[in-house]
């Protein structure tokens, strides 16, 4: 079974990738509802009105280091002879949502754009809960590139 790295880092893949992702994250957001879903899109909506192609410019930085924390999972999903890795990780949710999230800690941490820590910090508290909640449909969307 090919790595996330050999699916992905290429000039074929990798811009599919973002382009999904992008599709997987406003999905998401179109089906929050709720005081924490109205906070996670106004979130969303300040990154992405911050500056032109801000988000897909960080979503393409971010991909390499989400690929690198899904890669022990997809690894023992192949040893596993599982058939559904989207399944897979959501029996996993706690810890998986934590190995994607330490990449978005990182990047907060680093950032010197006091908007997006901000909106950022605002999220941070529930993000795992709806990170789980992504993770079925995640997992078929980098399943279906193997």
């Amino acid at each position: 079974m090919p790595t996330l790295q050999e699916l992905f880092h290429n000039d074929e893949n990798f811009p599919r990738l973002v382009a999904d992702t992008q599709a997987l994250v406003d999905s998401e957001l179109a089906n929050k509802g709720g005081i924490s879903g109205t906070a996670v899109k106004a979130a969303y909506k300040a990154v992405t009105a911050f500056a032109p192609g801000y988000y897909q410019e960080t979503l393409s930085g971010m991909l390499p280091d989400m690929l690198a924390q899904l890669q022990p999972y997809w690894a023992d999903f192949g040893a596993s002879g599982g058939a559904d890795f989207g399944d897979y990780l959501a029996k996993r949710g706690d810890e998986v949502s934590e190995s994607l999230l330490s990449v978005t800690d990182n990047m907060a941490q680093l950032s010197g754009r006091a908007a997006v820590v901000k909106a950022y910090q605002m999220v941070r508290g529930g993000a795992g809960k709806n990170i789980e909640a992504a993770l079925p449909a995640l997992g078929a969307m980098v399943q279906k590139y193997a």
